[in-house]
């Protein structure tokens, strides 16, 4: 209702704006006097001229002066422009009618009149889906500044920051996501990863005790066991990387997506990455029944521990076969494969670490 009544007001004043102009009269009053005073010039030269104070010669040119003035005063009063009355009307109509009508034509389309009010403080703080990247994150940042103990925002703006490249800057928001949400072995796992891009792919002492508190989290934390692998790669210890990239792929299931990265890892290493099924066996276990493909896994099983009794020097496919075994429930079976393993390997010191190594990551003593 006030906004209406301001806009009322606006309106009365820019009517009386436009009529206080065409009530004022176009005739100046001093036109009207002139006249006047040149008659009383001309009487007051014939009281002089009675009273003897000028001569008649004098009082004749004073006349014929005054006389010349006062038509020429008539002259210009009688060419004076007079207004026209209709043209006044006209004009004060358009003004109370015609500009309340303009502003109304402009306001409803442009404006909208059955909106309340909406104050500032009031609209929400959304981010728009269309907007630039950088204006979003400008804005979550601005949030943060006002709400530090925002756990959920850290958590969202941390890997943005990251994709951006400002590493020092999510570095940060990590920290604050675990400050304020509690460690968890993905949170942990993404702080190193945001330290080693900040260090251009080194993954630095700092980095590593990260990954080393996510693994103590969770032992199976992907991303954690990679760059552990990775800064055993970096520290020279290249059977190091490989024993933890092989304890991977060992654990990993045949569709994990991160797969190819590690067993190229492997191979940069030096180590033989263990077979993986070929496409046709995937595709046939995937259109088999429950049993049918029970027992295509069993003879596959099967297969690699002949394949093992011939040749034993293959630690990852003892670790592939042990790991079998325990997703078939057989436990006494895998235990019996890793004592077979470790006499297998049991002159090479070297694959026998990586053995006994991988078997603690599968959970298997002995």
């Amino acid at each position: 209702m006030m906004l209406w009544l301001v806009f009322a007001l606006m309106t009365a004043a820019a009517i009386f704006a436009v009529l206080w102009p065409l009530s004022r009269s176009d005739r100046s009053p001093g036109d009207a006097s002139e006249t006047v005073v040149y008659k009383d010039q001309l009487a007051e030269i014939d009281r002089d001229l009675s009273a003897g104070l000028i001569g008649a010669t004098e009082a004749q040119a004073a006349r014929v002066e005054i006389s010349r003035r006062l038509l020429a005063a008539a002259d210009n009063q009688r060419d004076l422009p007079r207004s026209d009355v209709r043209l006044r009307r006209m004009a004060a109509i358009v003004a109370l009618v015609g500009l309340p009508i303009v502003a109304i034509g402009f306001y409803y389309p442009l404006g909208s009149p059955r909106l309340g009010d909406f104050p500032l403080a009031q609209r929400p703080r959304a981010p728009d889906a269309m907007q630039p990247l950088d204006n979003l994150v400008a804005q979550v940042e601005e949030h943060l500044e006002k709400n530090p103990t925002d756990g959920r925002g850290w958590s969202v703006l941390a890997p943005v920051l990251a994709r951006l490249g400002r590493f020092d800057d999510a570095i940060r928001a990590f920290r604050n996501s675990i400050t304020y949400n509690g460690e968890s072995p993905q949170r942990r796992a993404d702080l190193g990863e945001a330290l080693v891009a900040a260090a251009g792919g080194v993954v630095t002492a700092e980095a590593k005790a990260e990954f080393e508190r996510s693994i103590a989290l969770d032992a199976d934390e992907v991303k954690a066991s990679y760059y552990l692998g990775l800064a055993a790669e970096q520290d020279g210890h290249a059977a190091e990387a490989a024993s933890i990239w092989r304890a991977m792929l060992a654990r990993a299931p045949a569709d994990a997506p991160w797969r190819p990265l590690v067993r190229d890892a492997l191979v940069r290493v030096g180590g033989a990455p263990a077979p993986a099924l070929s496409d046709d066996a995937v595709a046939a276990a995937k259109g088999m029944n429950e049993n049918d493909r029970g027992a295509m896994i069993r003879g596959m099983v099967e297969r690699l521990a002949t394949r093992l009794k011939q040749n034993g020097d293959d630690v990852e496919g003892w670790l592939r076969l042990v790991r079998a075994y325990m997703v078939m429930g057989d436990t006494d079976k895998a235990r019996g494969a890793s004592s077979q393993a470790r006499q297998a390997v049991a002159n090479d010191p070297e694959r026998l670490r990586q053995l006994n190594e991988g078997l603690k990551n599968l959970g298997v003593d002995g």
